[in-house]
């Protein structure tokens, strides 16, 4: 791929190429899928999927799964999202550079369509791997946790997600990300009296309370927590403050909305108990949460994928910082990893873009692994 990329067909007019996953990864950017928004992707990967006699292909709402039936004595499971978060002026996908230097630029190529290209290439190219594998193609990945369509099919389709090992094909830069911090979300509720602001003194400011939430988050100190071998970073953070009525009008009411990152070794209850306790005094609900994962890397399973993919790729298992959905598999018995293309510090942002040779890079030591 190289020069200025051709204008891309819409939806579904073009053919997939299943065959090259650098071209299959620019071509699946290019069917917008922002949260909410995955039919016409979800569409994409089932009409692909659904002619091959080799694989089984069910479909929930916009989550697509194919899967072998081998009679293999194990069974692995490889998911990955099909959602992005809002495009920001980064469609069509843009090819920067020629050669072993191309790179992708535009949203989802990072988060997490390389890895969803190298998933829906290999379903369709291996009729016989060496394990049974479900290929999971889910929704909802970007947004809130009750609305994540893996977590749908765990609830409702446990049975499809079972397995010996999963992959999730997160964004890991071409090594594998054992486990993930959990993560949990929280109001801060100040209250006041309200007042014309001409008479101030008769008004208790709310938003004016909220200066030591924020002080005691910014003077907070988080810890670096080991688990099973590997470093997993914590964080607590305000990441979003509302208050306010009029111009004119002391507010008697501000929310302060936190953001905690927590070590795998903690649950949700004593996460929120944590944060309850560094904001000690004040009236704290949580509003969404989800647990994370142990590395899970001494399982069997895992250790050999490990060694296999990491003698290719190169590099050592290191902690998956953010909340993937291993931490769902975990949840299920599954021992599970990130492993895909892109860099994870590029996710979300405007200047998004991957190598595309780290998308083969990861496309064949996938492959070399499930052919053993």
């Amino acid at each position: 791929m190289t020069g200025t990329p051709s204008p891309v067909q819409p939806y579904p007019t073009f053919p997939l190429a299943l065959h090259d996953p650098v071209v299959l990864t620019r071509q699946i950017c290019d069917v917008e899928s922002v949260s909410g928004n995955e039919k016409d992707l979800a569409d994409v990967v089932e009409g692909a999927l659904s002619p091959l006699p080799h694989l089984e292909v069910l479909r929930d709402g916009d989550a697509v799964v194919a899967r072998t039936s081998l009679g293999r004595d194990r069974r692995v499971v490889v998911a990955g999202h099909l959602d992005t978060v809002p495009v920001a002026a980064n469609l069509p996908v843009r090819v920067v550079g020629e050669g072993a230097h191309a790179e992708l630029w535009g949203r989802g190529t990072v988060d997490m369509k390389g890895g969803v290209a190298i998933m829906l290439a290999l379903a369709a190219e291996l009729v016989a791997p060496s394990y049974d594998v479900t290929w999971v193609f889910y929704d909802h990945e970007e947004v809130a946790s009750d609305l994540n369509g893996l977590g749908r099919l765990a609830r409702h389709r446990p049975d499809l997600l079972a397995g010996d090992f999963a992959i999730v094909g997160e964004p890991s830069n071409a090594g594998i990300e054992g486990g993930c911090n959990g993560t949990l979300r929280a109001d801060v509720v100040l209250t006041g009296v309200a007042a014309h602001s001409a008479r101030a003194w008769m008004g208790v400011n709310a938003v004016h309370a909220a200066g030591d939430v924020l002080s005691r988050l910014a003077a907070y100190e988080p810890q670096t927590v080991e688990v099973d071998g590997l470093a997993y970073r914590e964080s607590l953070n305000a990441v979003g403050v509302a208050g306010g009525v009029a111009g004119n009008v002391i507010p008697d009411r501000a929310v302060v909305t936190v953001n905690y990152r927590f070590a795998p070794s903690r649950s949700v209850e004593d996460a929120a108990a944590h944060v309850r306790e560094v904001l000690a005094g004040y009236d704290v609900t949580v509003t969404d949460a989800a647990p994370g994962a142990r590395p899970g890397l001494d399982a069997p399973a895992a250790a050999d994928f490990a060694k296999t993919v990491l003698e290719l790729t190169g590099g050592e298992p290191a902690p998956k910082y953010g909340w993937t959905d291993v931490a769902r598999f975990s949840a299920l018995g599954v021992p599970a990893v990130n492993f895909g293309p892109g860099d994870p510090l590029l996710a979300h942002k405007d200047d998004e873009h991957v190598a595309a040779a780290q998308i083969t890079l990861c496309h064949d030591a996938l492959r070399a692994w499930l052919t053993r």
